[in-house]
């Protein structure tokens, strides 16, 4: 089941209620770089190809200046896009 949910809050309580997947969220922390990754692998039942930064995995990936583990707001800014192996912003 998908929903959409905003706030940090918002989030957490839809999870905690059984959802899913979280569609157009907005004001998220950091438990939604997870969701957004290795969540959603398993969600969508590739688990082994995306999700994470490893050899043999697709090469879809973002960076930005910084750790989004300690300052989410750091994904607002985003200075790399690759996806397919085939560099979009650099």
């Amino acid at each position: 089941m998908a929903a959409h949910a905003h706030g940090a809050e918002g989030i957490k309580t839809a999870i905690i209620a059984g959802v899913d997947s979280i569609e157009h969220s907005s004001l998220i922390d950091d438990e939604a770089i997870q969701a957004a990754t290795v969540h959603a692998a398993e969600l969508i039942g590739w688990p082994n190809d995306v999700g994470a930064i490893e050899a043999g995995r697709f090469a879809d990936i973002i960076a930005v200046a910084g750790n989004p583990l300690d300052d989410v707001a750091l994904l607002e800014d985003v200075r790399f896009v690759m996806k397919g192996g085939k560099v979009y912003k650099n």
